[in-house]
């Protein structure tokens, strides 16, 4: 379903809606630096985006289409199939890396629209500063985020919102983080890459994609308005989304088995501001920092709910829940809000709200057999694999596909030998399912887990500490571009995957234990966590650390969580004294619960 869109002159509540506030009439420079502009319509501003792909051409009286298929096929550097968030960023990036190259890229929308995806986490806004130094643009043209938040409901669903026990951070998190408006993103992102030299082509269809082999061009003809063009280019990279042109046509889709997971979703307006509500005490528990601009999750046994705000008043409001939870019924304005409404604290957020398009997906998790090919073609984005947005990963599987396909055509286009390029080649897509893996292992029957405060702190703390210790760390230092450190860390892979099961199924044990003995809600009212108090040696993986000591932080984490799990277990009432183990005792296949 095609959602709101930024780009044509909506009129709601009798104020037109526009990408740009040409009060004060601004654009953005090619290194994301400010430019002045005259003023441009909405209107016009549309048309002319739309022209770059859709305009008709004629030369010495022929129409575009009769010279088109008469001439020989254009020939590219890069071709990019699909001009959404995770295409535009990729040829910003290349457009940095290679100027001068001939980069094109192919969207089949006419319009930038609403789309989900729009909460960022460390990983994915250090890419967007650091690497495509985007950091003023995004300050500007977005919402600062303050980490997620989760809020915990009674059995019935009806405790009011301030006396929810909560888990969020009281001020700003240690890295920066955004919530991302697609729409307005996409759109921007166009004009920096046309004025950094790429070809854009909106309303235009890829067709009749012949993938070369052995160093031959690829070749495609890109359908639009103006006619038919034919193609060549050295790489292709699909960025199509869940289309997922390649991985479709080599048959390249794994279907996910075991996370059976689904999602219903919509944008509104008139959201109730949670900086509101009363009584003073709930503003005052985190110091009256900005819950709004976290992500807020609403947390029940086998789904969660979603609160993510944008800017001029729209908020992304959706549920993702456990397959057995997802109703087409749902699916609709009046479905998803009669849903939403159910929930007590959610319904009070929702009193004046206005849904402006809802949205579905009855299968979110899938598998792609592989990445990136030695034939010079890469997938990126959802059209390679996708597991679960629950802690907003999704942009940081872009921010990993990106730069491992990126620093390839870059590598190739330096003269790089094949064999070289090859053997990196093959470690980006070990890596990536690797951290595929990895992510799963975290999401996979979880669900019943999110809905208990005591048996979700655990979770949580296990996973934000995994998640700054291993993952960001390494992402800030470029480690996931090292060739000795990918291959370090792949041979540990087996080991890293066994702990995450373990706890896994640690966490199901805690869950069990608690349902059986009725105490799954016992403290869903009235508690209280910093998010970030487990995260006391964060500031210190912006500096490089040894192995050792990521090995040894790893072994803290694991102990101190395992600890707590068995004191819930066993119904201590304080805090028992226990042996510390060591890394490799959670490293092997066994059941955590027996201590």
């Amino acid at each position: 379903m095609k959602g709101p869109s930024l780009y044509c002159a909506e009129h709601r509540q009798g104020v037109t809606r526009r990408v740009r506030n040409f009060e004060s009439s601004m654009q953005w420079g090619a290194c994301g630096q400010f430019e002045q502009e005259n003023f441009i319509s909405i209107a016009s501003r549309s048309r002319r985006l739309r022209i770059a792909g859709a305009k008709c051409v004629e030369r010495e009286g022929r129409s575009a289409k009769d010279e088109t298929t008469k001439m020989a096929p254009t020939k590219l550097d890069v071709a990019i199939l699909g001009g959404g968030m995770v295409g535009s960023l990729l040829a910003r990036q290349l457009s940095l890396d290679l100027p001068g190259k001939r980069i094109t890229v192919f969207e089949r929308k006419s319009e930038y629209t609403y789309n989900i995806g729009e909460s960022m986490v460390e990983i994915a806004s250090n890419y967007f500063i650091r690497r495509l130094k985007l950091s003023s643009y995004v300050y500007d043209r977005h919402t600062p985020k303050n980490g997620l938040r989760f809020f915990f409901d009674s059995e019935n669903k009806d405790t009011p919102l301030h006396e929810m026990s909560e888990i969020g951070s009281t001020g700003l998190p240690y890295f920066p983080a955004f919530q991302i408006d697609r729409s307005r993103l996409e759109a921007d992102l166009a004009e920096m890459n046309e004025r950094a030299g790429i070809e854009l082509h909106l309303a235009t269809r890829v067709e009749n994609l012949e993938l070369g082999e052995n160093g031959a061009l690829h070749r495609f003809r890109a359908v639009s308005e103006r006619g038919t063009e034919e193609y060549e280019s050295r790489w292709v990279v699909d960025a199509t989304g869940r289309h997922r042109m390649i991985a479709r046509q080599k048959d390249l889709h794994i279907p996910e088995t075991k996370l059976a997971n689904a999602s219903i979703w919509g944008w509104f307006e008139g959201v109730t501001d949670i900086d509101a509500v009363e009584p003073e005490s709930f503003r005052a528990r985190i110091n009256y920092s900005a819950r709004k601009l976290s992500t807020v999750h609403f947390l029940y046994r086998g789904y969660w709910i979603w609160f993510i705000p944008l800017k001029e008043g729209v908020t992304s409001v959706g549920v993702v829940c456990e397959k057995k939870h997802y109703d087409r019924k749902y699916c609709t304005k009046d479905g998803l809000l009669e849903f939403l409404r159910q929930h007590k604290a959610v319904a009070s957020l929702l009193e004046n709200a206005k849904p402006m398009e809802v949205q579905d997906f009855p299968q979110l998790a899938y598998g792609v057999k592989e990445f990136y090919n030695t034939n010079r073609w890469g997938l990126v984005g959802e059209a390679s694999a996708f597991p679960d947005p629950y802690y907003s990963p999704g942009a940081d599987f872009i921010s990993l596909g990106n730069c491992f396909i990126g620093d390839l055509i870059v590598r190739d286009f330096k003269g790089e030998g094949e064999a070289q390029l090859f053997k990196r080649l093959n470690l980006y897509n070990d890596f990536m399912h690797f951290r595929v893996g990895a992510a799963l292992q975290i999401y996979t029957d979880q669900y019943s887990v999110f809905g208990s405060y005591e048996a979700n702190k655990l979770k949580w703390d296990f996973d934000i500490g995994c998640y700054y210790n291993l993952w960001v760390s390494a992402f800030l230092h470029d480690e996931h571009l090292d060739e000795r450190e990918l291959e370090r860390q792949l041979a540990g892979k087996d080991a890293v995957l066994a702990a995450l099961g373990n706890f896994a199924r640690l966490f199901r044990s805690v869950d069990d234990h608690l349902t059986a003995n009725g105490q799954y809600h016992r403290l869903n009212r009235g508690e209280f966590s910093n998010g970030q108090d487990c995260l006391g040696f964060a500031m210190g993986v912006t500096k490089k650390r040894s192995t050792k000591e990521v090995l040894k932080k790893t072994e803290e984490i694991f102990n101190v969580v395992h600890h707590r799990a068995l004191d819930i277990l066993e119904g201590a009432s304080a805090p028992k004294a226990r042996e510390m183990k060591s890394l490799s005792w959670f490293m092997a296949p066994k059941d955590l619960a027996q201590g």
